[in-house]
């Protein structure tokens, strides 16, 4: 498996996608951007290229993830938190050697992105 879902991650996430078509997809990525350079990506989607993508099943979720981002995800748990002020994705990336106060943007050792101003 390139990521890992938790229970709370997979049982918040089937309850979103309770809301969506039944040939929802759960997509993970990266794209550029955010004050370390890259930021996370996750969404659902319908569309999958079967060059560019990989399609994994995590927890009786389908995932999809572009191919070129395994590099800088690999070994990625997403986990789902509640706590009194709601609740939230957390992601934890062996990869990331540097992130910013907020948490949803990042750099890897190879992958700087394109940081853009805080």
């Amino acid at each position: 498996m390139v990521i890992s879902l938790t229970k709370s991650a997979s049982l918040q996430i089937k309850e979103m996608m309770k809301d969506e078509k039944e040939t929802v997809s759960l997509r993970f990525g990266v794209r550029g951007g955010g004050c370390s350079g890259l930021s996370y990506s996750l969404g659902f989607d319908e569309e999958v290229n079967e060059e560019l993508d990989l399609v994994q099943e995590i927890n009786g979720i389908p995932v999809i993830i572009h191919k070129p981002d395994i590099p800088v995800i690999e070994g990625t748990t997403i986990d789902f938190k509640q706590n009194l002020m709601g609740g939230g994705f957390s992601i934890d990336n062996p990869n990331a050697i540097l992130s910013c106060g907020c948490g949803s943007s990042f750099r890897t050792k190879e992958t700087v992105g394109a940081p853009d101003k805080c």
